[in-house]
């Protein structure tokens, strides 16, 4: 993405006049920032080098972290946080963040989680509003999930100010993925239309490290961490027997980020296949026959797939979609497994196949250690940025800081693992799988 296109802009409620609770904390007074304070975002000679000729500053995001000046009066704030889409490792973390940083540091009383997504703000479902004092979210790092709740799919946004309105929110916490930061777009673009003063922050929740400008998600590091633990049970499974296959299907819709770091991470997997680099199941390069030679010389495989892989090898139907509009994916784990069985069994080689699909056991755990670490900094930075009264703004990593970056930009296009990247030239290497196209015939 070039430089041209990125807004770094960040949104204030308006002058923040009131001195920081956290002056008096000791140890805060070496880590208060300036909105001054600038993370580039190109840090290359070569780019560094093409921004110097262009007219204006070089694109940078504003550094996060506690300021000595905020917008709100604590004692007088309350403040609302939700949990949207899927499950993921550290929700519970990033709730914990928030709460104890809001209560202890700054001194709001006055904290509610909304109940079951955003569903949560709307009269007709009547969910409860928890209360968020400290007692409540004491023991949740050891629990998956998210004590909160959490639903697919939008919801009026009208209605949803309306709640905000009525609960006198001035600082609304929103975490969640791609949809839920559209939604959060809207929501902020209808408090503009209100005048209202509440601020908007979010923070990036994607198992699958898919959203662009997040140089890394939480949850994404347990989701490496179990998933590795997949490939040994698959490995061992597959050694175990003459011709043994073991085929395990993660998480990547769009983004073979879990797969491919996960295959790295744990070296015995001899294929990897991932949305962004298309194969072929037959031909002499295909996927089968490259399988077919790996037995051959080795007597086993192990296979990764991330799920919305393939996705060409399925019939062209209407595309149904889930209550969050996504596009419901077609179980590429199934159909490579009766691939495989087909394709051996018409060539009279007998095989022994296992096939692992741990996804929704890995959504639902608590985070390992270092992404529990990682939430704990979203979540006091988010904090924050609310507290300065800054809005319509995403909390994330860049260039080794936490920065506040635009809703808007995040939302533009997704990540993806780059086919002449790093990353998957690693992966080649650690598989020695090879390009799986088979040559066109003209």
């Amino acid at each position: 993405m070039s430089s041209e296109q990125i807004d770094t802009t960040i949104k204030n409620l308006g002058k923040a006049n009131i001195s920081s609770p956290l002056l008096n904390g000791g140890a805060h007074n070496q880590s208060f920032v300036d909105d001054k304070d600038r993370v580039l975002v190109h840090v290359r000679a070569s780019e560094m080098e093409a921004e110097l000729k262009r007219k204006g500053p070089a694109p940078s995001f504003e550094l996060a972290g506690p300021r000595k000046k905020i917008y709100f009066d604590p004692s007088k704030l309350r403040c609302a946080l939700v949990t949207c889409g899927g499950l993921c490792p550290g929700l519970n973390d990033i709730i914990r963040s928030i709460v104890l940083e809001l209560y202890y540091h700054y001194g709001v009383r006055n904290i509610y989680g909304m109940r079951y997504g955003l569903q949560g703000f709307i009269p007709k479902y009547g969910h409860e509003v928890m209360d968020l004092a400290p007692s409540a979210v004491a023991n949740i790092l050891d629990r998956g999930g998210s004590i909160l709740g959490s639903s697919r799919g939008p919801q009026d946004i009208e209605e949803i100010i309306d709640c905000l309105e009525r609960m006198n929110i001035g600082i609304l916490f929103m975490i969640g993925g791609d949809g839920t930061l559209k939604a959060a777009v809207k929501i902020t673009d209808a408090i503009f239309k209100r005048k209202l003063k509440i601020s908007v922050v979010c923070i990036p929740k994607t198992i699958d490290n898919d959203i662009h400008l997040i140089s890394r998600s939480f949850g994404f590091d347990t989701a490496v961490d179990v998933s590795t633990q997949a490939i040994i049970g698959a490995h061992n499974e597959a050694a175990g027997y003459p011709n043994g296959i073991g085929l395990i299907k993660l998480m990547g819709r769009h983004s073979g980020f879990i797969a491919a770091t996960a295959a790295l991470a744990q070296q015995d997997v001899n294929f990897v296949l991932i949305p962004e680099v298309d194969f072929d199941l037959e031909g002499p390069r295909g996927f089968l026959s490259a399988l077919e030679k790996r037995l051959a010389v080795r007597g086993h495989a192990v296979i990764v797939v991330a799920e919305g892989t393939g996705q060409k090898y399925f019939k062209s139907t209407p595309d149904e979609r889930d209550e969050s509009g996504n596009i419901r994916l077609k179980d590429i784990g199934v159909f490579l497994k009766s691939a495989i069985v087909t394709y051996f069994k018409a060539r009279n080689i007998d095989i022994n196949i296992k096939y692992i699909d741990p996804s929704y056991m890995i959504r639902s755990l608590p985070a390992n250690a270092n992404d529990s670490v990682f939430c704990g900094f979203l979540g006091r930075n988010a904090v924050h940025a609310g507290m300065a009264g800054k809005t319509t703004l995403v909390i994330g990593r860049w260039n080794n800081h936490f920065v506040h970056i635009p809703m808007e930009a995040t939302t533009c296009k997704r990540k993806q693992v780059a086919p002449e990247g790093e990353l998957w030239s690693a992966v080649l290497s650690a598989t020695g799988q090879g390009s799986l196209k088979s040559p066109t015939t003209e």
